[in-house]
């Protein structure tokens, strides 16, 4: 992971209110988000091989127009955010946003 702020780097702005972040200057938060499909093993309710390879041969089909990029986010995204403090102080208290 690269250092933000350098001299020759991109501007940083909150993810919220696009207020310019200063690193250094303690006014900010970095925020680590992973997103991870259910890991548990699936429920095959079949005990029939020929059922059960029918739907692994459905799965293939359905996936068969997809990137492996796009295949992969739908498995596992990882996401940083930067928050300034009156954003993070909102979105800690209610990270869904459910009213």
């Amino acid at each position: 992971m690269t250092q933000r702020g350098n001299a020759g780097s991109a501007p940083l702005f909150c993810a919220r209110c696009s207020t310019e972040l200063r690193p250094g200057s303690g006014n900010f938060y970095r925020i680590f988000i992973e997103a991870m499909a259910d890991p548990t093993a699936p429920v095959i309710a079949e005990e029939n091989p020929e059922e059960i390879r029918r739907q692994i041969d459905e799965l293939i089909a359905q996936m068969q127009d997809i990137s492996a990029q796009e295949a992969m986010d739908q498995v596992y995204r990882p996401l940083v955010l930067y928050l300034c403090g009156k954003c993070y102080r909102r979105w800690i208290e209610n990270p869904t946003g459910a009213v």
